[in-house]
């Protein structure tokens, strides 16, 4: 299977003949109607097919990357650092570090509100993410527009080139639904802009219900146009990817709608179990720099290469700010840590000593977290490393190899069984051998199905999927991110923990927003 790699050389030329780049203020009706800024449009772009790939690499890079320019220069969104703007780096801080899995050391202006749970809508960093998911739809709804059937037969793209931008279209518009999907996780109530917006008026607010409906409306009329599972090249999505964003819309639809899902969720999660992927045999090299090979559990993932795709956010991320103190950044294929992430207590105790997901480094290390602001309060957490699987360091030392799952067939797994416990159908036995795959990989014992609970299930998930940007978006679904019923070191601010307002289970629409289009609602509580 070929490779699908991001060059972030070639994304700086592609985006400059694109001519979409936004400022911050997306939603306002002047940076919609922002005009290219070279003598090549984007219209002309389209009537060459050579040209689609590296338009579509666009689409995923904006994921993976935080500007147009290596090590993040030239950032897709304004008024911050493109190393802190990427996609993965803020979902791991509003999914992670908002939660029982993580701290970070750091004490930039607006940063520590997040393990807090005490943002306002004024965080640049909340404003970042709302942000850098307009643009990524800005991106894909330009891609969407040029590729209609209508402008491939008015740009002579015909016969197997035209089948082929097809393909790419619904990428696109999996990719623009993905985007959503998560405005619809962490805002709610958002705008809704396609390609055939009227960039003459200022767009109208939605319900999180309604936003609901279009995700899973697009997600569902894709389908039969992606690339059959497993058949596209790596890195691109194809229909197990589509029915995985399904399983996780149903799963949480009861958060999202008020309205359960989840015989739905049974339905697509064995979609995807019956195309064919497996467990890859050692879980550890799930998270290697050359997790890219050999891989039969990924079914979407973000690719890096540290010599094309050179960022301060994705697995560089993952990989540096949770090297320091006592800790060997040679032993994570780096040339030195930025001492920023650690794990609670509460998450360490969530393991047993022979579970080999729980790999913690302790060695000048306090298991309580006194001082979030001192890394040598919390155990460091190995997990991604820029070491390949022959102990090999990555092509280069400051800049990660590593890719970042998104989705893979462990999550599908669990997802599945959730379902079957909440009443969606499906078999216990088979969520008990799903589950007990899960932990024989990790090296401890199989459990048995009285034992095969929801907070079992909700454990489950955290051993396995740590770090992996779903551990927010869980425990609402279980009802204990923001009450007292659940606590862990600092949240809402106290060293023990206390419960925080529920109306923290939404972010913010940023305060800037709110300026530039008056027909925006605050989310409650705000």
């Amino acid at each position: 299977m070929k490779t699908f790699k991001i060059n972030i050389k070639k994304l700086t030329l592609i985006a400059a003949l694109l001519g979409v780049m936004l400022s911050m203020n997306i939603s306002c009706v002047d940076d919609l109607k922002q005009e290219p800024i070279t003598d090549v449009t984007g219209k002309s772009l389209y009537e060459d097919f050579s040209n689609y790939k590296g338009l579509l690499a666009k689409l995923y890079g904006a994921l993976a990357v935080g500007g147009q320019q290596g090590s993040d220069g030239s950032g897709d969104v304004a008024d911050i650092d493109g190393g802190f703007s990427s996609f993965s780096r803020l979902l791991f801080l509003m999914q992670e570090i908002t939660t029982d899995e993580a701290v970070v050391a750091w004490e930039d202006a607006d940063l520590p509100d997040f393990h807090r749970l005490n943002w306002t809508a004024a965080n640049r960093f909340n404003k970042a993410m709302y942000y850098r998911l307009y643009t990524e739809i800005a991106f894909c709804n330009e891609f969407i527009k040029n590729t209609t059937d209508e402008q491939l037969a008015t740009n002579g793209i015909t016969g197997t080139n035209a089948e082929q931008a097809k393909v790419m279209r619904a990428e696109a518009r999996f990719l623009r639904a993905f985007a959503y999907y998560n405005l619809l996780d962490l805002y709610g109530n958002v705008t809704l802009i396609t390609e055939t917006t009227d960039t003459n008026v200022l767009p109208e607010q939605i319900s999180r219900a309604e936003l609901f409906n279009y995700v899973e409306s697009e997600l569902l009329a894709i389908e039969p146009d992606l690339a059959a599972a497993r058949s596209n090249e790596y890195g691109r999505v194809d229909q197990a990817a589509d029915w995985t964003l399904l399983s996780r819309l149903y799963l949480n639809a009861n958060v999202y709608t008020g309205t359960s899902r989840y015989s739905d969720v049974i339905t697509y999660t064995e979609k995807v179990i019956a195309a064919g992927y497996s467990l890859k045999s050692d879980y550890s090299t799930l998270f290697l720099a050359d997790n890219n090979i050999n891989n039969p559990e990924q079914i979407f993932q973000l690719t890096y290469d540290g010599q094309k795709t050179q960022t301060y956010g994705g697995t560089t991320y993952l990989v540096s700010a949770a090297v320091g103190g006592k800790m060997v950044p040679t032993d994570f294929g780096i040339t030195g840590g930025w001492g920023g992430l650690r794990v609670t207590p509460e998450f360490v105790d969530r393991f047993g000593a022979s579970d080999k997901r729980g790999r913690f480094f302790t060695e000048g290390q306090t298991k309580d977290i006194a001082s979030v602001s001192t890394f040598a309060n919390g155990y460091g957490f190995i997990k991604y490393k820029n070491i390949t699987s022959t102990g090999a360091a990555g092509s280069n030392t400051t800049f990660v190899d590593t890719d970042l799952p998104v989705f893979r067939l462990a999550d599908v797994y669990l997802m599945y069984a959730e379902a079957v416990l909440r009443g969606g159908g499906g078999s216990i036995s088979t969520a008990l051998g799903y589950v007990n795959a899960l932990r024989t990989r990790a090296g401890v014992s199989s459990i048995a199905q009285n034992t095969l609970t929801l907070d079992y299930i909700l454990d489950e998930r955290s051993r396995e999927l740590s770090w992996e940007m779903t551990r927010r978006s869980d425990l609402i679904r279980y009802g204990y991110f923001t009450s007292g019923s659940y606590l862990w070191a600092w949240k809402g601010g106290v060293i023990n923990g206390q419960g925080v307002d529920s109306y923290r289970a939404l972010f913010p629409i940023p305060a800037d927003e709110l300026v530039v289009n008056s027909k925006l609602v605050q989310n409650p509580g705000y």
